[in-house]
């Protein structure tokens, strides 16, 4: 199936909905999950919040963390992920942001990158440093961005483990 397919099956065996906020992927993931058959069923939509004032205004990114870390930081990429959860009101939401090239942005090297995951245990984002060009980098995010997420839906979705205490 891969992993697309499998992350849309996942979605709905647990009855969990699904959001993206997308920078440098441009709607990449977005596109990768909808080209999944039935993802309908699980998908409800995206920002792609390519220009800061979008990220800000709509997704919700404080202005302060834009002075202060830039939107190529994990807060800017997990405020973007809590941003479009609360938005589109979804169980599980995915972001991206970073540089694809070809010249550096806010100080950071083409390849920084950041995945934002928010779910109802919390939001977390992952550094990536990504070698390639404009395209690689940015599908590369994609295959990242949906691994991430695939990883906290699973561990939110496994029992907990018994401590052996009691």
């Amino acid at each position: 199936m891969g992993p697309p397919a499998d992350l849309v099956a996942l979605l709905k065996d647990l009855g969990a909905t699904l959001a993206t906020a997308e920078s440098l992927t441009g709607g990449r993931v977005a596109a990768r999950v909808t080209n999944v058959p039935g993802s309908s069923a699980v998908y409800a939509g995206g920002v792609v919040s390519y220009q800061t004032p979008v990220k800000v205004e709509v997704l919700g990114v404080a202005q302060a963390t834009v002075d202060e870390q830039g939107v190529v930081s994990a807060e800017c990429a997990r405020e973007m992920a809590a941003g479009v959860r609360r938005l589109l009101g979804t169980t599980y939401a995915v972001s991206t942001t970073g540089v694809a090239g070809p010249e550096r942005q806010e100080g950071k090297e083409v390849g920084t990158v950041f995945v934002g995951v928010a779910g109802p245990g919390g939001v977390e984002a992952v550094e990536l440093a990504l070698d390639g060009d404009r395209a690689t980098i940015q599908e590369a995010t994609v295959d990242e961005a949906l691994s991430v997420l695939a990883d906290m839906i699973s561990s939110d979705s496994r029992p907990a483990e018994d401590s052996g205490l009691g």
